[in-house]
């Protein structure tokens, strides 16, 4: 049985399957001042493997990459072009957030209507903060002419 079992070795076809990606979408804060460099990150970001679209707005200093990409290939790519202090996007849309103007979370140098993401600017149900008012308390129900907020 010898021969058959390495004869047999010859016959099975072995293949590795690499792990796929997943969809995803990677936002990069990076300044670009001139359509050169907006140019120059959109073509670095678009050859990379793996990318479905690439949207630049030159206004937000922000680039959206969806795909089947690594964040942290994809910001190594835009930092090729000459851009050493692009990094991830910092920023949550304002209405979004619940404490906009808390400490940390405004920043002058976001774009209008986004503020920082910082922990500070959502609300921790583990503290010891008061409970939100539920507005059917303030009624009662035995007295319905009596109302609790007069």
């Amino acid at each position: 049985m010898g021969a058959l079992d390495y004869l047999s070795n010859f016959c099975t076809v072995t293949t590795t399957r690499t792990k796929h990606k997943a969809m995803q979408t990677v936002e990069i804060k990076v300044r670009m001042d001139c359509d050169g460099c907006e140019r120059r990150v959109r073509n670095a970001v678009t050859s990379l493997k793996g990318v479905k679209s690439v949207e630049v707005n030159r206004k937000q200093s922000r680039v959206v990459v969806s795909g089947y990409v690594d964040p942290n290939k994809v910001l190594k790519r835009v930092r090729s072009t000459g851009k050493v202090r692009a990094k991830f996007w910092p920023y949550v849309e304002q209405h979004l957030v619940y404490y906009p103007y808390a400490p940390g979370a405004y920043d002058r140098r976001a774009p209008s209507g986004y503020v920082r993401n910082v922990v500070q600017a959502f609300p921790d149900h583990s503290s010891n903060a008061p409970p939100q008012e539920n507005f059917l308390s303030f009624f009662s129900d035995d007295n319905v002419h009596a109302c609790s907020i007069m």
